[in-house]
């Protein structure tokens, strides 16, 4: 019988998307005479509808300068129901303004995404899952409370918020807004509007989201939306649900996983070292990256628990050279893993 393996990457942000390395590293294994398949993962920021499937809808909303944006969501059935799956970052995206430096990072609104989870409850949607990450905003959720108006709406609905991060309610500005595009000196501003929301939704909802983890996920829209019923759950234990990622896990013989970039920020709550510990060295696991930013297997292997022989991390930019890897991620992706398997 043919080893199997187990191909389940994330997103290389900015050059890949999960579903395409994962079909790669397959190719990859088949070429060394291996059984391969492919089960792309995302940690519910960028890529969530990538990696889950379902029947794709289109929704023009507001984005997050005011644009119109037609906005990709999906219909994900199930169990005899179905689910609205909604990736802020269609909605509510830093590129959908051209990145950071084309950012207004006071001026931004998760309005749009908010739109998107009213029409999915004017649908009767029972379940409805928002992906929080890769967003332009630090409004707390304001804009997207507004948009739907009457949280009575979605009375009935689960309310399912997946994050990507820990990071509280009032961290989030000083923590992601840079990355936004906000300056030093908007920094205060942006931290003195969290807390004034966050004691807003306490005193309107009766929810205390200033300290909960996750919470500041998409510049709190997380936490606004936790205000109004909805529970926080980590992103990659939402997607291996629904992927069904614990099975095919006891049924490989290797597994190979990935991202962009790994660094300190892998080490919790992200897709590699969610999948490393859920593993445990019933396999062996290859790491592929596009860069390991101070980072290593043993440092990896300590963070997960697992023993460091277990696991191998091969860094594309390291192997090969940057300027390759940025260009060829899919092939480079195939070709580590043949070669792998091979010796």
């Amino acid at each position: 019988m043919a080893r199997r393996v187990l191909a389940a990457p994330d997103k290389f942000r900015g050059t890949a998307p999960a579903s395409a390395l994962a079909a790669a590293a397959v190719r990859g294994a088949q070429r060394a005479g291996w059984e391969g398949v492919a089960v792309p993962l995302a940690d519910g920021g960028e890529g969530l509808l990538d990696v889950i499937g379902g029947e794709r809808r289109r929704t023009v909303v507001r984005g997050p300068l005011g644009q119109p944006v037609s906005a990709e969501w999906a219909v994900v059935d199930g169990a005899g129901s179905w689910t609205a799956v909604i990736e802020s970052a269609r909605a509510s995206g830093i590129e959908l303004v051209g990145g950071p430096e084309r950012n207004d990072p006071l001026a931004a609104t998760t309005f749009g995404t908010g739109q998107l989870i009213l029409e999915a409850a004017k649908l009767g949607a029972p379940r409805i899952v928002v992906g929080c990450g890769g967003s332009a905003t630090t409004d707390g959720g304001a804009g997207a409370l507004e948009a739907i108006g009457d949280r009575r709406c979605l009375s009935g609905i689960d309310l399912v918020v997946a994050c990507d991060v820990t990071t509280t309610f009032v961290e989030a500005a000083e923590v992601f807004a840079p990355q936004k595009g906000a300056t030093p000196e908007q920094l205060p501003e942006l931290t003195r509007r969290l807390e004034r929301l966050a004691e807003e939704y306490r005193r309107e909802f009766g929810r205390d989201v200033r300290d909960v983890p996750g919470s500041g996920a998409a510049g709190g829209l997380a936490g606004a939306l936790m205000a109004i019923g909805a529970r926080l759950e980590q992103g990659f234990d939402l997607v291996a649900g629904l992927t069904s990622l614990e099975a095919h896990v006891r049924g490989a013989d290797l597994v190979v996983t990935g991202e962009g970039r790994l660094d300190r920020t892998s080490l919790h709550g992200k897709v590699v070292a969610n999948l490393v510990s859920m593993v445990k060295a019933s396999s062996p696991v290859l790491v592929v990256v596009g860069s390991a930013l101070g980072v290593d297997a043993s440092d990896l292997a300590a963070a997960c628990g697992v023993p460091a022989s277990s696991l191998e991390v091969v860094s594309l930019t390291e192997r090969f050279s940057e300027r390759v890897a940025l260009a060829e991620p899919v092939a480079l992706m195939e070709a580590v893993v043949a070669e792998a398997l091979s010796s």
